[in-house]
């Protein structure tokens, strides 16, 4: 097929912030981990799938299963749907109130739209 570009796994994009390799990487609904640091307008890897431990809010308690998203402007993932947040995936292990971190895997999927 002439058309193929890849699998998606991971898409290369110019960093619209820096990121720490590690972190979230959001550009519009596009929400990723960095494969690795990359400063503002520079190109990084962003991985859309597989499971991560994220940097969350940390004073959330997190069970098994809840839908996880990122908030667009700290880059910090959360169980809270607030305006602007976008879905990501799902928590795959609980997390204590406080915790600095939770598990993810991610979904893969773009959302139609942040919440609202």
């Amino acid at each position: 097929m002439k058309n193929y570009l890849q699998k998606g796994e991971s898409v290369t994009i110019v960093a619209p912030h820096a990121v720490a390799s590690g972190g979230m990487v959001v550009s519009g609904l596009l929400a990723g981990v960095a494969g690795h640091d990359a400063e503002q307008g520079t190109p990084v890897e962003a991985h859309l799938q597989g499971c991560y431990a994220l940097a969350k809010i940390s004073a959330q308690a997190w069970t098994v299963g809840q839908p996880i998203y990122v908030n667009a402007t700290s880059r910090l993932v959360t169980n809270v749907p607030v305006a602007g947040a976008i879905l990501i995936g799902v928590s795959i292990e609980a997390a204590a109130n406080p915790s600095p971190t939770g598990a993810v895997r991610l979904n893969g999927a773009i959302p139609a739209a942040a919440a609202t």
